[in-house]
């Protein structure tokens, strides 16, 4: 797998089903134009790579997806583990675009809610977004990711931050 040594030696720790679950996103991320290893730091992050995992606020699946989020992203069946990952990733996908590849932006966006990220101007004042956002960037090693810019304008505070009117 192309991941961080970090990841890869937590991935190797794993169980076979759950190395099935690491497979997928690993195989499902580029057809997105996500780097498995951002892809793999969400899922091991919010799940553990459960297909079955629940959270107190109701995200289901291997990437937590709240039932708002499967919708947006035409997930009919959370627990399913493909369906799950794809909602996921697509999600990754837009928010790259929306927050211009800023990955720290983006794992708060994941965590917290594009909305909060707005509200704040930038990383919510969230202890569990602050570890949240430390995790994903340890585990991803990079602070910027490539994105299609063609996918969604970006966010009114980047643009407002470089003086830009909004709008294309």
């Amino acid at each position: 797998m192309d991941v961080d040594t970090g990841l890869q030696a937590r991935l190797s720790r794993l169980s076979p089903q759950r190395m099935q679950i690491a497979e997928l996103i690993v195989d499902l991320a580029p057809r997105y134009g996500i780097n498995p290893a951002l892809g793999l730091a969400v899922a091991v992050t919010e799940s553990a790579l459960d297909p079955s995992a629940i959270s107190p606020k109701n995200a289901m699946g291997v990437m937590q997806l709240i039932p708002e989020t499967a919708a947006r992203f035409s997930v009919k069946n959370a627990f399913d583990p493909e369906q799950n990952i794809r909602g996921g990733l697509a999600y990754l996908r837009w928010l790259l675009a929306y927050f211009r590849g800023n990955v720290e932006l983006v794992a708060a966006a994941y965590n917290a809610g594009e909305g909060a990220v707005e509200r704040y101007r930038g990383l919510p004042p969230f202890a569990e977004t602050t570890q949240y956002v430390k995790r994903i960037g340890s585990l991803v090693g990079q602070t910027t990711h490539p994105y299609d810019s063609a996918l969604v304008d970006p966010s009114p505070i980047l643009l407002e931050a470089e003086g830009m009117p909004r709008g294309r």
